[in-house]
């Protein structure tokens, strides 16, 4: 996992590079100006469209609007909402949530154009079940434009899509399982693998339906496992509103400027709060992955644009939103810069191995005893050459606690790279939550079980509906490559994966971050030079449908459906 790991490093350095992200960034502030704010008509028109005024059955596809969005926000409102904030934060400090925000208002603009040109572009042979994403705009749209260009749009289609497969296992599958298995061990004593088998089993039973299964599980799912967190968030940040005015004037600070080390977080420079903003909002909402594309080309309309104005939507709600509200309850908790659990009973002696350094195993505090789980991690903190992240040279060395022949607890610790012998900064032992299990933690700091219970049953429905609307991404792209004969393998694999995922292969939160991030990048790497080449057409469609609907040559053509035909799909069948 070590070798794995360092290669992740490394290719994340390059993908992530701080150039590429301005490009990204560049990316929805250009299309924002372009469509002259979009982000209104997201809000406005949009709405009016999610709630059935403009479906019509006899439109090619399979699913309503309202189940195209929550089939996408199933796959973005997930865990990335939950762990993923946490790790910005956790690596970032509270500035990254400024630069989330960033991302998730020109990410609005970018998931408009990237879904419209797929709706332009999308496959209707068969007008029940159709096939769209950028795989299909490049390969068709490079067609169009010449004939030699043909071949060229093919290759980069099938690189699309092995990127989406990398990111489907990886960001879509790998991020959700483990954070799931870590929390409903930590809270429950349930091995992790344990949990893996049954979220492989319930992910196969919805996926064997195909999208119209897909569409009737998220629409009910994404409703109630959003409306059960927001009243959880709601409730923690009330308890702390004395503290809120204060956590928004640290984030905006800390946007700018370098952040000071406090208990268990380290520091965090502006340079890598605006790096973990951006790369967790990306993998949060997802905009110019083009992956939301596959889920909204399965939506019943003859307007491409008008799905393209309602996956605006997206961006808004899974990071405006809920990312903020995740946000809220970790700092006003005060959880990212806990105390120590514990100090080291005596210094420990520091001992140079080929990778860097390492210290002899410790023996765990006998006072807290209780508290040490065999196989958890735990960290201190170090003082060695200087690190870029923290803006000082401060470190954490993890370890991890295991029991003797003697029932006494020690800490077998990790190896830190540095060139310099490292020295403890303070004596103190922190357990190590990572992603998800640090926001049930900050629940648990308010009233102790809502964590345990409320996050633990959130965190299974997120991953769910997020596992499942990622398999039909990857389903999309299997189709693509291998035709429909290659579904069932594929499905196969991604329900194995599940399970690989919490077999204990990763331990902790830069760990994660690598896997997560390179599954991103690569989709970002090929997908946003797609937009690019093509954007132009998708601003011509978004402008003659806004002049249409602005002078009355368009409306709605019915009353809105009630509720239950919306959610079940019943409207458009």
């Amino acid at each position: 996992m070590d070798g794995l790991n360092s290669f992740l490093s490394t290719i994340n350095a390059i993908i992530w590079h701080d150039s590429v992200l301005f490009v990204l960034l560049g990316t929805g502030v250009v299309f924002t100006v372009w469509s002259g704010f979009s982000q209104y008509r997201a809000l406005t028109h949009g709405v009016h469209v999610i709630r059935g005024r403009y479906d019509n059955p006899d439109d090619p596809g399979a699913i309503n609007h309202f189940q195209a969005l929550t089939a996408a926000l199933s796959a973005t409102v997930g865990l990335g909402n939950i762990g993923g904030v946490a790790l910005a934060i956790a690596l970032g400090g509270p500035g990254a949530v400024f630069w989330m925000w960033v991302v998730g208002f020109f990410g609005m603009a970018i998931k408009l154009t990237e879904v419209t040109l797929s709706m332009l572009y999308r496959n209707t042979e068969d007008p029940d079940n159709p096939h769209g994403g950028p795989m299909w705009v490049v390969s068709k749209g490079l067609a169009h434009k010449g004939a030699g260009l043909g071949s060229l749009g093919k290759t980069i289609a099938v690189v699309f899509c092995i990127t989406a497969l990398i990111s489907t296992a990886t960001g879509g599958n790998m991020f959700q399982a483990w954070n799931t298995g870590e929390i409903t061990e930590l809270y429950f004593g349930i091995p992790s693998v344990v949990t893996g088998i049954v979220l492989a089993i319930l992910v196969g039973m919805v996926i064997i339906g195909g999208i119209k299964r897909i569409g009737a599980v998220t629409g009910r799912l994404v409703p109630i496992m959003l409306v059960l967190y927001l009243l959880a968030g709601f409730y923690v940040i009330g308890v702390n509103i004395d503290r809120v005015p204060e956590m928004f004037r640290l984030i905006f600070t800390a946007a700018f400027s370098p952040i000071e080390a406090s208990g268990a977080f380290i520091g965090g420079t502006m340079g890598y709060a605006f790096l973990f903003g951006m790369k967790r909002a990306l993998f949060s909402n997802e905009a110019g992955q083009g992956t939301s594309p596959m889920a909204h080309s399965a939506a019943k309309t003859n307007e491409p644009v008008r799905e393209g104005i309602v996956a605006g939507l997206e961006p808004f709600i899974d990071t405006i939103v809920v990312c903020t509200l995740t946000s809220l309850v970790i700092l006003s908790t005060g959880i990212w810069q806990r105390e120590s659990v514990a100090d080291l009973r005596e210094t420990p002696q520091f001992l140079e191995v080929s990778e860097g350094w390492t210290m002899e195993r410790t023996e765990a505090p006998l006072e807290q005893s209780a508290d040490w789980i065999p196989g958890e991690s735990v960290f201190i903190i170090l003082s060695a050459h200087e690190n870029p992240s923290s803006g000082n040279r401060l470190h954490r060395m993890y370890g991890t606690v295991g029991y003797g022949s003697d029932e006494r607890a020690f800490i077998e610790w990790d190896v830190l790279a540095s060139p310099e012998k490292p020295r403890v900064g303070n004596p103190g032992i922190y357990k190590s939550y990572v992603g998800a299990t640090l926001t049930a933690r900050a629940f648990d700091s308010v009233l102790p079980g809502l964590g345990k219970w409320l996050v633990t049953i959130t965190v299974w429905m997120f991953a769910l509906s997020t596992m499942i609307s990622w398999s039909y991404y990857g389903e999309q792209a299997t189709i693509y490559l291998f035709g429909d004969r290659g579904v069932l393998a594929y499905k196969a694999a991604f329900c194995a994966l599940i399970i690989i995922a919490t077999l204990g292969l990763i331990e902790t939160d830069a760990q994660l971050d690598n896997l997560t991030g390179f599954g991103t990048g690569v989709m970002l790497m090929v997908n946003v030079p797609i937009m690019w080449i093509f954007g132009r057409q998708a601003m011509l469609a978004y402008k003659n449908y806004i002049a249409r609907l602005k002078t009355g040559r368009m409306g709605p053509g019915h009353a809105p459906p009630s509720l239950e035909d919306l959610i079940s799909g019943r409207d458009v069948e």
